[in-house]
């Protein structure tokens, strides 16, 4: 057998055991720090648009609701950028929506709905699409559809927000 087809540190491939731990010891450590790394931030599926808005409205604040698509990249960063910090931060109440979910939701009529059923019902055909509910469950800010460029989706959400906040004042 030639010597490039020994196991690094078996006999005979000319790897001491204080080379071999210190291989293992790096292997650990990559192991070590790939299992540490965070799990993704994620928003939590809406199961009852009117208990969701009641809480939300409780904070004097509008609904968000987050209509995504599974392996979307730009529903990603708008979920783990923006809107994810947005719920945790500022206390924001933000659901999310998954098209081509067969999950049932309560709508804002009390309807049971899948989730494709509801955003289907609301004519959305593209995610992420960021939708803002006031009281009864009417949009008071408009969409924001598409993942806009990331340096102004962030002024863009504020911005749409704070329209929503306005609006329940009023």
């Amino acid at each position: 057998m030639s010597q490039s087809l020994l196991m690094p540190g078996a006999p005979g491939s000319g790897r001491s055991p204080l080379a071999r731990r210190r291989l293992l010891l790096a292997g650990a450590a990559v192991f070590a720090c790939g299992a540490s790394v965070a799990a993704p931030a994620v928003l939590p599926a809406s199961a009852s648009l009117p208990d969701e808005l009641a809480q939300a409205l409780k904070k004097g604040m509008p609904l968000l609701v987050m209509v995504s698509l599974d392996g979307c990249p730009f529903c990603k960063v708008a979920r783990e950028s923006y809107l994810v910090p947005l719920r945790e931060q500022q206390g924001v109440v933000v659901v999310q929506l998954d098209m081509r979910s067969r999950q049932r939701v309560k709508d804002f009529k009390g309807a049971m709905l899948t989730h494709d059923e509801l955003i289907r019902n609301w004519g959305i055909k593209v995610a992420p699409t960021v939708l803002f509910f006031g009281r009864g469950g009417a949009e008071i800010a408009e969409r924001m559809v598409g993942g806009y460029i990331p340096d102004f989706y962030g002024a863009y959400l504020d911005e749409r927000l704070r329209v929503a906040q306005v609006a329940l004042r009023s």
